[in-house]
């Protein structure tokens, strides 16, 4: 008599839903037209990648441009020393639901130098989504990318909150949970990057009041994206979030500050010429010869 296969365990889960793809692509499609009036974050990020690129003397044959707005990054480069280096770039118009569920469209090792910028902090699998962009890339080829770090807009985070809770007895998250920018090596890393870098730079930007950022939010396509049914905010919660952030956050001016953090990551698909970390036990020079350090020898 047979028996029914066993498992080890349940099926492995895949990426929880985070945000919701056809809220996603619907927000890309109306900021389209209005990115130019609130295009700060994505220049800022494009004029990073490329002041990367043109510290980095080698050429880029095929070059993609996974941004959900390619813009910034093509003018910026355009301008640029680097731009001489780069055989061609190619916009995929990767402002798909969600950057990671799907392949990306592009062929393994088919590319040099593949740029994401702005657009990844909406991915439910961003490490998926990183391996799809490793997996793209020829050996030796580079990836430029930046998302939205966890300190973004965390001033609104806590008046909406509050505002929600105070009206209502129980509050909605409406603010994405973005990652956090001090793990962006360990991500590069975990995808199978070569030399995996990320840093963190925080921007302060100054409003007249809430109603003024929240356009700008729109401008760029950043509003809630987060899945499922979202309970609309009603008046007495707008007015109520905007009073306390005056109070809370605001400066003697009367204009409020919104944080937003920009993660930059860079790494390189694996190649046998990039440099290894030396074989434990291969050092030349001794630890306490290295630190001027006089040794006490026991007895």
């Amino acid at each position: 008599m047979t028996t029914p296969a066993q498992t080890d365990g349940p099926p492995t889960a895949g990426p929880p839903n985070i945000f919701d793809g056809a809220r996603r692509v619907a927000r890309l499609r109306r900021s389209a037209a209005r990115l130019h009036q609130a295009d700060f974050l994505h220049d800022r990020a494009a004029l990073g990648a490329v002041d990367s690129l043109e510290a980095i003397m080698r050429d880029f044959a095929v070059a993609v441009d996974l941004s959900a707005h390619p813009g910034p990054f093509a003018g910026r480069l355009s301008d640029s020393q680097a731009a001489s280096r780069i055989g061609s770039l190619v916009a995929a118009g990767h402002d798909a639901a969600d950057p990671g569920a799907r392949p990306l469209g592009l062929a393994a090792g088919s590319s040099d130098l593949i740029v994401s910028l702005m657009t990844l902090h909406w991915a439910n699998d961003l490490p998926g989504a990183l391996s799809q962009i490793r997996r793209a890339l020829r050996p030796d080829g580079l990836f430029i990318g930046t998302l939205l770090g966890a300190a973004t807009l965390k001033e609104l985070r806590a008046v909406l909150t509050e505002a929600e809770l105070a009206e209502r007895g129980g509050a909605q998250a409406r603010v994405s949970p973005f990652a956090d920018g001090y793990d962006g090596a360990a991500l590069l890393q975990r995808a199978g990057f070569a030399l995996p870098v990320s840093d963190v730079d925080r921007v302060t930007v100054r409003y007249p009041d809430l109603f003024a950022l929240v356009r700008d939010l729109r401008a760029m396509g950043e509003t809630n994206q987060l899945a499922g049914i979202v309970r609309p905010l009603t008046r007495g919660i707008i007015m109520r979030a905007a009073a306390l952030y005056a109070e809370r956050f605001g400066d003697a001016d009367g204009r409020i500050p919104a944080t937003f953090e920009i993660v930059n990551l860079a790494g390189w698909a694996p190649h046998e010429s990039q440099q290894k970390p030396l074989a434990r036990g291969s050092a030349k020079t001794r630890l306490a010869d290295a630190l001027n350090v006089r040794e006490l020898k026991g007895g």
